[in-house]
């Protein structure tokens, strides 16, 4: 029997970031579980050239995370108040695999869920896939959703319809 109590979604607050949000939601309130909700902001003191850049570089980390933690507010906000139990982190690092990995690990996470942008050849090569490489190191098992998705999350508004529907 799979028993998920620590769903952990990891988001760039993107497209495929929406749609695994959507999965990861529906996972944690199907089983129960408590929803981690995380976004990597970049460190940028590991871009810093300079010491004249040194000196603006704790306020602009500072914005970046505080910009970040704005968007995870809006993002989770629960009109309707029958979510799941949700934990939201902003985490700061210069390789987000790793954070993600941590903070799965530390948090006893049972299933990482994160979308993927798909990218393929050269662009795959340079950019990197932040999700393969989760894939490759976390401690459990891990969902990508690459969007547009295969559409089998239903808002439950229309699954009462189809239900209702279904059972004339």
């Amino acid at each position: 029997m799979i028993a998920l109590k620590h769903v952990l979604v990891a988001t760039d607050f993107g497209e495929t970031s929406e749609a695994a949000l959507l999965y990861g939601r529906s996972l944690a309130m199907k089983f129960g579980a408590t929803l981690h909700v995380v976004h990597v902001a970049d460190n940028i003191f590991t871009h810093a050239f300079g010491p004249e850049s040194s000196a603006l570089l704790p306020t602009i980390q500072t914005d970046i995370e505080a910009a970040a933690r704005q968007r995870l507010t809006e993002l989770l906000m629960d009109s309707d108040r029958i979510g799941p139990p949700t934990r939201s982190m902003v985490l700061t690092a210069s390789a987000p695999a790793f954070a993600i990995v941590d903070y799965a690990t530390d948090n006893d996470i049972d299933l990482i869920v994160m979308g993927t942008h798909g990218r393929k050849g050269l662009q795959h090569v340079v950019l990197g896939s932040v999700a393969e490489k989760v894939v490759r190191m976390s401690p459990c098992p891990v969902l990508t959703i690459h969007h547009p998705e295969h559409e089998f999350v239903q808002p439950d508004a229309l699954v009462a319809t189809h239900r209702a529907g279904a059972a004339r």
